[in-house]
């Protein structure tokens, strides 16, 4: 359901020797600054008169200032006195009630002065409220307010309050539909600028060439902001605690601009997101949360709009507040279906998380950049100085200034109050732990504005732990109210799986990666990910050894060099079966290993259907189909059926084992009154307990994780204990063949087969119980997962 509302703005204050009409709108600025002469209370140039007024000495000089008080006052303005030769002025100071002729000429004539918060455009019943931060000195160079209407025609109102650095103004009669923006003399007037705070743009394009260059107007050539009425989401959030959660990182565009059963006019866009059959699809996968990569309005950045490409994956921000048009089936609506899509994931039990990229804009960096709003209205308000840049991309925003902190957490509770988000994925989230581009502080001041506000701390918080520096890798640094992206689990299971390493750190990965967050935090605080957006997909993964990237123009030189990856006998799409087969198997493991790990686990789009970019680890700028999903049964072929069964069956057998998603860390604890078995038990391939030197035997390649399952640390939604069955993780990694005997009592008197990799689907051939005590043949590259038999009452 979606709400409206307007509000009812206080009368304005009445000013002396003004009336109630809106002041006539100012010429067009033509200088930097108004001329000296007939200094006037609003618009002067105060500096100008302060140092006339301040002039101790008069050296056969003869001055004649008129300084209006008010331009209504017929006793202002009046010539002074000509005197000549040589006078010290006197020293005298005005008293209560006089007159300070050393005072500046003041100013704030507007008579709709309004207020400095809520900042951006807010409309009430009889007009609407703009405040924005920028350069800029009252009654020198006065921001300039600029109501564009519809033929292009451009009214221009000066914004001569500043309150607590912010200007700000009240304009009757102005409702939401209006397109504006703002000029800011102490800069660059030719530049009209964005709202940061604007709800809606007129577009995202711009003509590169105006924007990067001084003293050419930019109107007509770059977005615009529009009022907006007050929308809001009134659905129910699905409220999924962290222990039951199952991301799917996907992107608008590339999930439904193939899908066969979406409409035409659907594909690509947010209610595309909203179909039955798109949501049927996550329903399917037993996903909770779907992710998606940023939905804030996005434009290409100056590099990439030179060479005629764009930023796909949306990671170079326009408008924080604002929903990319682009995402509309009709140009205009596309708050409203923003909200229709949240809606309708809410009503199927699934939330939305939003990929969010506070680090940076899109207005260039490196030499190359362009005027659209921050760095046009106070660029050292918003950005770290010119040349330090920790994120890669130029223009980092600098998470020690009071607008920035402001505006992030500002933005972050409008799409969690109006739109009922329900968390947010934070790109290169070390940035706002780093305030001044200084080393990673945890309790920075952004950091602690989010996890302290009431509304976001209930929110999912996820970050990026790390930035385009080393000191910027904050891996199982971030504070409790975060969950982190965990690369050690991708780096770790993608190593095992192509035989480099041991077990050792397998095992911290499989647990829920203890040694970095058990200190103060839960497992779920490691979303567990072998694939995302940024690097190969899940079939590319197993099918290239390097990286392909030559569509994205740059000779191959983006995207990461270390893949962790492996062709398997030839690089690329075969058609050869011995290789498919082996390939399809190892994507099985890896799959496997992910979703039976303890924490979150996440997908990447279209890993479940077997999608590939053709080796293409770094597609940011490929709006086609490189990096969109491909639905077509036909074309997927018979790996990526079975590749989806696969994927359906390993994650429904996941949600209905709580002991494989507990809340809590193994700690080798036994059930009070039980029969004093541990949490958790670690095996080798010979069924008893890993000692120290199993552990660090690099050549070992089989490990086998025992999971009790009468003490899950957890509880159901009516606050019931939970129980379940025990479970035999088992991994080998080895290419050949191998024997493994499985624990005996009190663990298990048998076993029987869940999971098998070693089949395309996952089902087992033969699901009759394994004996214990005895050697079993185990196949190269396979992971089983068993129920365990056990004699005895849970306790």
């Amino acid at each position: 359901m979606l709400r409206t509302d307007v509000r009812a703005f206080p009368p304005p204050r009445a000013l002396r020797h003004t009336g109630n009409a809106l002041p006539a709108a100012p010429a067009p600025l033509t200088r930097r600054h108004p001329p000296v002469a007939a200094f006037r209370r609003v618009g002067d140039n105060f500096r100008m008169a302060r140092r006339i007024a301040e002039d101790d000495n008069v050296d056969d000089r003869v001055h004649r200032v008129g300084i209006a008080d008010d331009p209504g006052d017929p006793a202002a303005a009046r010539p002074g006195k000509v005197k000549s030769g040589r006078k010290k002025r006197r020293a005298k100071r005005a008293g209560p009630g006089e007159i300070d002729p050393e005072a500046a000429p003041r100013v704030g004539s507007n008579p709709f002065p309004g207020l400095p918060q809520p900042l951006g455009a807010t409309p009430y019943q009889n007009g609407t409220n703009f405040a924005v931060v920028a350069d800029g000195i009252p009654g020198v160079s006065d921001v300039q307010l600029c109501l564009v209407d519809a033929a292009g025609g451009e009214r221009r109102v000066t914004m001569d309050e500043k309150t607590y650095g912010i200007w700000h103004t009240f304009v009757p009669d102005v409702n939401p539909g209006q397109r504006y923006g703002f000029r800011v003399p102490e800069r660059d007037p030719s530049k009209i600028l964005l709202d940061p705070y604007a709800r809606q743009l007129t577009t995202t394009d711009y003509d590169l060439i105006a924007a990067a260059s001084n003293g050419v107007d930019t109107l007509g050539r770059v977005p615009l902001s529009i009022v907006t009425a007050p929308l809001r989401s009134t659905s129910v959030r699905p409220r999924v605690p962290w222990e039951q959660t199952v991301i799917y990182e996907a992107h608008v565009a590339g999930l439904t601009r193939l899908h066969p059963d979406v409409p035409a006019a659907l594909r690509g866009k947010f209610l595309g997101v909203a179909h039955p059959a798109v949501i049927g699809h996550l329903k399917s996968l037993s996903v909770t949360t779907l992710e998606l990569l940023p939905v804030q309005a996005s434009a290409a950045e100056p590099h990439l709009h030179a060479s005629g490409l764009k930023n796909y994956w949306g990671y170079s921000t326009l408008g924080f507040f604002a929903p990319d048009p682009g995402f509309a089936t009709v140009p205009g609506l596309e708050i409203t279906e923003f909200v229709q899509m949240v809606d309708a994931l809410h009503a199927a039990g699934i939330e939305v998380v939003l990929d969010v990229v506070y680090n940076h804009t899109c207005e260039g960096g490196h030499g190359l950049t362009v005027d659209l709003s921050w760095r046009g209205l106070s660029p050292a308000s918003y950005y770290l100085p010119d040349g330090m840049d920790i994120t890669g991309c130029g223009n980092t925003l600098n998470a020690g200034t009071l607008p920035a902190v402001r505006m992030i957490t500002d933005s972050l509770r409008y799409w969690a109050d109006a739109f009922g988000v329900d968390g947010f994925r934070f790109d290169l989230a070390s940035v706002h732990g780093r305030p001044n581009g200084g080393p990673f502080d945890a309790g920075s001041a952004l950091l602690t504005a989010i996890a302290a506000d009431p509304l976001l701390s209930a929110r999912k918080l996820i970050s990026e732990p790390w930035d385009a520096t080393g000191e910027g890798y904050a891996v199982g640094r971030f504070g409790e109210n975060w969950v982190e992206w965990n690369d050690r689990f991708r780096d770790t299971t993608r190593d095992f799986w192509r035989g480099i390493d041991g077990i050792r750190d397998l095992g911290y990965r499989l647990s829920g990666s203890s040694d970095l967050f058990g200190a103060s935090r839960r497992p779920w605080a490691s979303v567990n990910f072998v694939t995302a957006h940024d690097g190969f997909t899940l079939r590319d993964l197993v099918s290239y050894d390097g990286k392909h990237n030559w569509a994205n123009g740059e000779d191959n030189r983006d995207g990461l060099n270390h893949n962790r990856s492996c062709n398997y006998g030839t690089e690329g799409e075969t058609d050869d079966p011995t290789i498919i087969a082996l390939r399809t198997r190892q994507a099985r493991n890896i799959a496997a290993t992910l979703l039976l790990s303890t924490g979150t686990p996440m997908i990447c789009m279209g890993d479940e259907l077997w999608r590939t970019q053709g080796g293409n680890n770094n597609a940011y700028c490929q709006d086609n189909e490189i990096s969109w999903l491909d639905w077509d049964p036909v074309s997927g072929g018979r790996e990526a059926q079975q590749m989806l069964a696969f994927f359906r069956r390993t994650l429904a057998i996941r949600r209905d084992a709580f002991a494989l998603h507990q809340g809590e860390f193994f700690d080798g604890r036994a059930p009070g009154g039980g029969d004093g078995i541990p949490d958790l038990v670690w095996f080798n391939p010979w069924g008893q307990p890993m000692t120290e030197h199993d552990w660090f035997d690099g050549t070992r390649r089989t490990l086998q994780m025992w999971v009790d399952g009468r003490d899950v640390r957890g509880h159901g939604p009516g606050g019931d204990p939970l129980t379940d069955d025990s479970w035999l993780l088992v991994v080998h990694a080895d290419g050949g063949d191998t024997s493994v005997t499985l624990p005996g009592p009190p663990y298990g008197e048998e076993y029987a087969p869940v999971l098998d990799t070693d089949t395309p689907t996952g089902e087992p051939v033969d699901p009759t119980p394994l004996p214990v005590g005895t050697p079993l043949a185990l196949p190269g590259r396979t992971v089983w997962l068993l129920r365990a038999h056990r004699s005895g009452p849970p306790s």
